[in-house]
């Protein structure tokens, strides 16, 4: 399970450390590509939850999965950490999500997001007590 909350930079080549807790849980190399959010983050899932996700999305009608695989595969990279723990995010990627300076890195239990550290200060302040209560009560907990 990915979780925590990280602040890293990105620095002027476009590597990022990824935080060793996630990096336990990514395993030695993982996916990353454009996220669902209407914020635009990155999604980094770990090998074995790429193929999960495939695995669905080659069970959905063709004429619905062709959207989701175009936007999630045709920007995709498999990524691997360098000895420093960092990653170099493709310029296609990092221009999708506005990265650049400082970035916030989160874990969201079966991936990870990457976020433009403003985008995510805005995403945060709009995630209140009373809605993630109302969330809850849906779970019945």
């Amino acid at each position: 399970m990915l979780f925590g909350e990280y602040q890293h930079n990105i620095d002027k080549k476009g590597r990022v450390i990824i935080p060793s807790r996630l990096r336990d849980g990514l395993g030695e190399q993982f996916m990353i590509c454009k996220g669902l959010e209407e914020n635009r983050c990155l999604y980094v899932y770990s090998l074995d939850q790429w193929e999960a996700l495939t695995e669905r999305i080659q069970q959905m009608p063709t004429a619905k999965s062709r959207t989701l695989k175009r936007f999630l595969y045709a920007g995709a990279a498999e990524l691997e950490c360098d000895s420093q723990g960092r990653v170099l995010i493709p310029a296609n990627l990092r221009e999708y999500a506005s990265l650049e300076g400082t970035v916030y890195i989160v874990g969201a239990s079966d991936h990870a997001e990457i976020w433009n550290s403003e985008k995510w200060l805005e995403v945060s302040e709009k995630t209140t007590p009373g809605l993630v209560a109302q969330l809850m009560e849906e779970l019945n907990f």
